[in-house]
């Protein structure tokens, strides 16, 4: 079979779900012109892309955006196009991709250390530049990253997430061997929070909010030591029973709920340590005596960098970890609505969504 060389290929039209003006809604399935690889450029074919707490975000209009624009940032896809500068990438690679640094400047003391997502002229996938929620996307041999043969793609579309959950347990939590940790907020971060934990040997603790027992079975089901609901459980008193009254040593908070920030700050024993992943959206209350009084150390975490994501494809080299039992759906892009409502009612830990 003849296949087309670097810059051979037909360009067309295909779908996409688009933000298409400011506001909340505004949202649906367009046609749009396929992407033309340029020079020093990489054309993917997208296989799956997941529906992220953002995206449901963009829809209402709460989180920045820049329309039109196509959604989608946690993808997987196969090569099938790179420009005549790109040597390091070739046409049947199945790849993730880094999104976040779609446009950055490049030159701003954030930008030359390695922290990109604190530059100013940033816009990722999805939301500032076209994103993945259709056919064809077009990345920066930089932005790719080849997964492990053995890794299917739908795997491979939870790398984006599974980035910030590395960031936020293996590079800035102080972790040791026989801890007992808190992870509140049963959501896809919070269980890939998890499973990172599981695999270093930690004791961990789940509580979810009402609406999240599906979600507290499946941390059960990845490894974890307790779950806890605490519309029907008292978080405090759970945690000192389960840690014979010292409570726990770290403690990550991803659900962005006030409620969490106090119980994982009551939960934590003297001289502990405390995570923000979630974004709570809004200002909320809590007891910052309790920092001064237990001598707490206390980090937050946003997203990456693309350090993070080297340590990642580390980290799946081991094999000790796997995502195919966090996928709850695969659908098409033209079922966007329902996939978003899976997501916005806790009826699925992670919904992928593919091109027609």
């Amino acid at each position: 079979m003849l296949q087309a060389s670097r810059n051979e290929r037909i360009s067309g039209t295909m779908k996409a779900l688009i933000k298409y003006a400011s506001g909340n809604g505004n949202v649906g399935i367009m046609d749009v012109d396929e992407p033309h690889c340029g020079p020093k450029q990489v054309k993917v074919e997208i296989a799956f892309c997941g529906v992220c707490g953002t995206d449901l975000h963009v829809l209402h209009d709460t989180f920045r955006n820049f329309p039109p624009v196509i959604l989608g940032h946690e993808f997987s896809g196969t090569v099938v196009e790179v420009g005549d500068d790109v040597d390091t990438v070739s046409v049947g690679d199945r790849i993730t991709g880094l999104g976040a640094t779609a446009v950055t400047c490049g030159e701003c003391e954030y930008c030359r250390q390695g922290y990109f997502i604190f530059c100013s002229r940033r816009r990722g996938m999805g939301h500032g530049v076209n994103g993945a929620f259709t056919r064809y996307v077009l990345l920066r041999p930089d932005q790719v990253y080849k997964v492990p043969p053995e890794f299917s793609l739908e795997e491979a579309a939870m790398s984006e997430p599974f980035a910030a959950a590395v960031q936020a347990v293996v590079e800035l939590t102080p972790t040791r061997f026989g801890d007992t940790a808190l992870v509140s907020g049963p959501g896809p971060i919070g269980l890939l929070c998890l499973k990172l934990l599981v695999a270093q040997g930690i004791k961990t603790i789940v509580a979810g909010a009402p609406g999240d027992d599906e979600r507290l079975a499946a941390a059960m089901r990845y490894g974890a030591y307790a779950a806890i609901n605490v519309g029907r459980d008292d978080l405090q008193s759970t945690i000192q029973d389960l840690t014979s009254g010292r409570g726990v040593d770290i403690a990550l908070e991803c659900a962005g709920a006030g409620a969490s920030v106090r119980g994982c700050l009551a939960a934590l024993r003297p001289m502990g340590h405390y995570t923000q992943v979630g974004i709570c959206g809004h200002d909320i209350e809590f007891p910052i005596d309790l920092i001064f009084y237990k001598q707490l150390s206390m980090r937050g975490s946003i997203t990456y960098t693309a350090n993070t994501w080297r340590r990642m494809m580390e980290i799946y080299a081991t094999g000790k970890i796997q995502f195919d039992d966090m996928i709850t759906a695969k659908m098409p892009i033209t079922d966007w609505e329902k996939a978003f409502d899976m997501c916005l009612t806790k009826q699925a830990v992670k919904v992928l969504m593919y091109p027609i």
